[in-house]
């Protein structure tokens, strides 16, 4: 089986990706790359060994020799990016979240639909250890059914990660309460086995509101990813435009009647995910999100806290970063491009986690009045269960 020859667009914080991504001879290999920086473009062209490397991505769309593009650029650039290169079709992995708008999910889903070519949304965290060990918990019935889902998550590093580059823009966006929530909103919908109807949610901008900010058009600091600054009041060097909250809640009624919650802060003391299901007949606890750490079930009862649980799962061990999602989704991505059919992740549930948090974000910015999420075109919502099989192939199941 000959690799499957990749493009890359955009190798800024996710170039995690194309690295997973580049396994010569073992079914996927990066051999152009396309970057506005030209410093990075170089670097990026010799670490891959890629023989093509340009700035406009629109001139990898007509190479005969890509097989599909990786779109790993900032958020607000994914629609017009995925509709050019499914348009011209090339098979591809576009970064979450899927878009900054229920718009532009929408029109990227209908381009893939009009076109036929094949689309696949990075939601890794669906091939995370410590995710697929609390569905199969849920799947096997340890808990009953689930009735409520809380996530609270732990942003250490948030004011590093966040507040330094267009992350903090909420023109770039929308907010973190969808850029960095839309992993956790869709975890919460693939372990309830529902999608967010209506939502409401509170935040602020408590602690990097008022932090020292670079002027426009000076550049990051050196190291920034790695120098963490602490306490999170002594942060300096900040985006010149700050407007997205660093402080959020969100409630959740799903469509199959669960309720779910999710919390998010930037300027915790540590860097996690804290899942909580109940269930008609138990609920489980993850305590750490890596390898190695634990799932805790507790299924017996009713008594008073008990640390050690009934049962206690530990997260299966895994290479690569994100606790081998990025493997994960990588693998998944090749299959699917090579073969077609179903596949864990989804773009349905990506238009689906960024539709809650726009609309979660509108609550916020409103004082906490709730909206209804907008519905999807069924007809896309098919197209894509079906594993946006072809037109003939769809006609002759019909």
């Amino acid at each position: 089986m000959s690799d499957l020859r990749l493009g890359v667009v955009g190798l800024g914080l996710r170039r995690s990706i194309a690295v997973a991504a580049h396994r010569p001879g073992r079914g996927s290999r990066v051999t152009a790359v396309a970057d506005l920086d030209l410093e990075v473009l170089a670097r990026e062209a010799a670490y891959f060994g890629a023989s093509v490397a340009v700035e406009d991505y629109k001139r990898l769309l007509d190479r005969d020799d890509l097989d599909a593009l990786v779109v790993a650029t900032p958020d607000d650039t994914h629609e017009a990016i995925a509709c050019d290169a499914l348009r011209a079709g090339k098979a591809v992995f576009v970064e979450k979240p899927l878009g900054i708008t229920v718009e532009q999910c929408d029109t990227i889903l209908r381009t893939a639909y009009e076109t036929g070519t094949r689309l696949y949304v990075g939601h890794n965290m669906r091939h995370m250890g410590v995710v697929r060990l609390m569905r199969g918990i849920i799947e096997r019935g340890d808990i009953g059914e689930p009735k409520t889902v809380w996530v609270r998550h732990f942003v250490g590093y948030g004011g590093d990660y966040y507040f330094k580059d267009w992350h903090a823009d909420r023109s770039r966006t929308t907010g973190l309460l969808l850029q960095k929530a839309a992993h956790d909103i869709d975890v919460v919908h693939w372990l309830a086995g529902g999608y967010t109807r209506r939502v409401n949610a509170l935040g602020d901008l408590m602690v990097h509101g008022d932090l020292p900010r670079r002027e426009p058009g000076t550049p990051r600091p050196e190291n920034w990813l790695r120098a963490f600054e602490w306490p999170p009041t002594a942060r300096r060097n900040l985006h010149h435009i700050v407007d997205v909250e660093d402080v959020s809640v969100m409630n959740m009624r799903l469509d199959n009647g669960v309720i779910a919650a999710y919390q998010q802060c930037h300027f915790t003391p540590d860097y996690w995910r804290n899942y909580t299901v109940i269930g008609s007949e138990g609920r489980l606890e993850n305590f750490g999100d890596g390898p190695g750490d634990t799932v805790k079930v507790w299924n017996t009862g009713p008594t008073g806290y008990r640390a050690d649980a009934d049962i206690t799962h530990r997260v299966p061990d895994a290479d690569g970063s994100h606790g081998g999602g990025d493997a994960g989704i990588v693998d998944e991505f090749c299959r699917f491009v090579r073969d077609g059919g179903a596949t864990d992740t989804s773009p349905v549930a990506a238009r689906m986690s960024v539709a809650a948090g726009v609309l979660a974000t509108r609550s916020l910015r409103a004082g906490g009045i709730p909206y209804d999420v907008p519905v999807l075109d069924p007809d896309l919502i098919a197209y894509f269960e079906r594993g946006q099989a072809p037109a003939a192939e769809r006609s002759a199941r019909r």
